[in-house]
């Protein structure tokens, strides 16, 4: 019996290196999608620090040019005062060599015998005006000096009284650019009212007479008893005959409208308060949507292009009337047709 026991214990599956490769599995899917985070990371940081290191260059740049210019005028200043000391330095020393002349002169006339004090005083007058040369000649250097400085400051600031000039030029476009858009929204919205009156009133020679059409606002109004019947989102014959009629208007308008002007007709379905719950409709949402589309499809079938037709749904949303009686409730039951911007 012991024997028998032994066997099947020995013969019974053991799961537990399976488990092992599905944990072992696992982990490596893990790994391997840390492994693509981080490295997504990582490109994504050096994407992020080479812009922020171009801004910093930019900024400093833009900081070297201004501390140039602020050490080039402080040169300029400085070789002012340069060229003033010096010009004071030449005036004194041609001063001195005035007077010096002056004792030569003195001294030739009063005293004969002098020619050694004469040689010494010529002498000293020739030292005197090799250094005034000299100085003439630093001051001469020094003018060139500054002239080029200011040549290289009048530069700089051109170049940013052309920057400026073209900030402020940029400006003045984008200015005149909103207002000549805001003067063709303008006109545009003006001629799509115009086509707008003219659209309601083709429908109004075409509906004249009928009670269960209205204008309300800036829209048409049908009656739903109009086009479908109760709970129902096909269309009747009288209701297909009323669409062929507006179909007619809106092709005729179609053909007037410039083809820059963004236009649509939109289909708005909206039902009473009273809740539905059929196969077909779960619910008054799903009635009002169905029956904007059916109309939609027959004025496609009438030649309407698609692209100038909106249908929507409304349900028991937006209501006309708020009363709980069955005059709001014939009131509520609508489809609206409303000519509108895209």
């Amino acid at each position: 019996m012991a024997l028998v026991r032994g066997r099947a214990s020995s013969e019974r599956p053991s799961f537990w290196p399976g488990y092992v490769d599905a944990l072992s599995s696992l982990l490596l899917v893990i790994i391997f999608l840390l492994s693509i985070f981080m490295i997504a990371q990582f490109f994504l940081n050096q994407e992020i620090l080479g812009r922020d290191n171009a801004l910093q260059r930019l900024n400093a740049q833009v900081a070297e040019l201004s501390q140039l210019l602020q050490l080039e005028r402080a040169a300029a200043s400085e070789l002012e005062l340069t060229i003033a000391s010096l010009g004071s330095a030449l005036e004194t020393t041609e001063a001195e060599r005035d007077s010096l002349e002056d004792q030569l002169a003195g001294i030739g006339s009063g005293l004969d015998d002098s020619e050694a004090q004469i040689a010494g005083l010529e002498s000293e007058l020739a030292d005197e005006q090799d250094l005034s040369r000299e100085a003439q000649a630093q001051v001469a250097l020094l003018n060139r000096q500054l002239a080029a400085l200011r040549q290289q400051i009048g530069a700089l600031e051109a170049a940013l009284d052309a920057s400026e000039l073209r900030d402020q030029e940029s400006r003045t476009q984008i200015s005149d650019l909103g207002r000549r858009l805001n003067v063709a929204l303008a006109q545009r919205v003006q001629d799509l009212s115009r086509y707008r009156s003219d659209f309601f009133g083709r429908l109004r020679e075409i509906l004249e007479g009928r009670s269960d059409v209205q204008v309300v606002g800036d829209r048409f109004v049908f009656q739903s008893e109009v086009l479908f019947g109760a709970g129902q989102a096909e269309i009747s014959t009288e209701g297909e005959d009323q669409i062929a009629q507006l179909a007619q208007a809106i092709l005729e308008l179609e053909s007037e409208i410039p083809a820059e002007i963004p236009w649509v007709l939109r289909i708005d379905g909206h039902t009473d308060r009273r809740p539905i719950s059929t196969p077909q409709f779960p619910s008054n949402w799903e009635l009002s949507a169905a029956r904007a589309i059916s109309v939609a499809k027959l004025l496609v079938e009438q030649g309407v292009p698609p692209n100038r037709l909106l249908a929507a749904g409304f349900g028991e949303f937006a209501p006309l009337d708020p009363g709980d009686n069955d005059d709001a409730y014939r009131r509520n039951r609508r489809i609206e047709f409303k000519l509108t911007e895209a």
